[in-house]
């Protein structure tokens, strides 16, 4: 890619209710992480939504933790953060796929995920991509779990009855004096 290219990005929103969205981020690289770390807050805050950070060792650990807050706590949206640059072993290619698998698995589940995991060929790629005055990769995150948690919102609020689901009244159990039987 090159730097000059020009990307769209979708027009900032803002949340209609509070919204917790968990930082996770893999801070091998620290300064990377750091950055990131700031472009994804800004991106959180100019929302309007708070945030939490938890560190984890590396990328691979990134997609439990997300599975674990995600079953044990009460948060809206996730933001995945972290940095993984091609060295000279193919550990490069399971941290890079098996990470975004992960991620891209609990986003399939309904969790609202933006990943930004670099994957990177060098240290100035990564620079670029993680600097909140260059590409924001962090903040670019950010702000696309919280599209996915107005998605969400959207379309997850009350219909009323839909499709074939009987309201709660109406379930009978097998071998309940109350049910009717044939």
């Amino acid at each position: 890619m090159a730097a000059n290219e020009q990307h769209y990005v979708m027009e900032r929103g803002q949340v209609d209710r509070p919204t917790k969205v968990l930082i996770v981020v893999a801070p091998y690289y620290r300064d990377i992480a750091d950055d990131m770390i700031a472009g994804a807050k800004a991106e959180i805050e100019a929302w309007g939504a708070t945030h939490d950070l938890v560190e984890v060792p590396g990328a691979l650990e990134v997609p439990t933790a997300i599975a674990m807050a995600g079953r044990m706590s009460n948060y809206d949206a996730f933001v995945a953060l972290g940095c993984v640059i091609r060295g000279e072993t193919t550990h490069y290619d399971t941290v890079c796929n098996d990470s975004s698998r992960g991620i891209t698995l609990l986003g399939l589940q309904g969790l609202c995920i933006g990943n930004g995991i670099l994957t990177v060929e060098n240290r100035p790629q990564a620079e670029a991509r993680a600097n909140p005055k260059d590409q924001n990769k962090g903040g670019g995150a950010a702000a696309a779990a919280l599209h996915l948690v107005a998605l969400s919102r959207k379309w997850g609020a009350s219909k009323g009855n839909v499709g074939f689901k009987p309201v709660a009244e109406e379930y009978k159990l097998a071998g309940d004096p109350d049910t009717p039987t044939a």
